[in-house]
């Protein structure tokens, strides 16, 4: 499956996704948006968005494993995945 995961670029630009190497997709709150995020399997394909003024996908990542429950999350009910770079995209893709 395909997933688009959005970031604002002055807070975790695909940049300093791609020189980290790898990311835990934390910090989702939004009940709808969790309830999608669990469903992230190992190798599903993420589309990474950059929110603000670009508001286009520039890269391209993959789930390195199933998303799992969030440690830092007491309830239990949140969920994160980890995921890698694979490729930034010659030309931002809008939306």
């Amino acid at each position: 499956m395909n997933w688009l995961f959005k970031e604002e670029p002055t807070h975790y630009s695909f940049d300093a996704f791609a020189k980290d190497r790898k990311a835990v997709w934390s910090g989702v709150r939004n009940p709808v948006a969790q309830r999608h995020l669990r469903l992230v399997k190992k190798g599903d394909l993420v589309f990474y968005y950059h929110t603000g003024n670009e508001k286009a996908v520039v890269g391209v990542a993959k789930a390195s494993r199933d998303a799992y429950p969030d440690p830092s999350d007491k309830s239990g009910k949140a969920h994160v995945v980890d995921i890698v770079p694979v490729e930034k995209l010659a030309r931002p893709v809008t939306l």
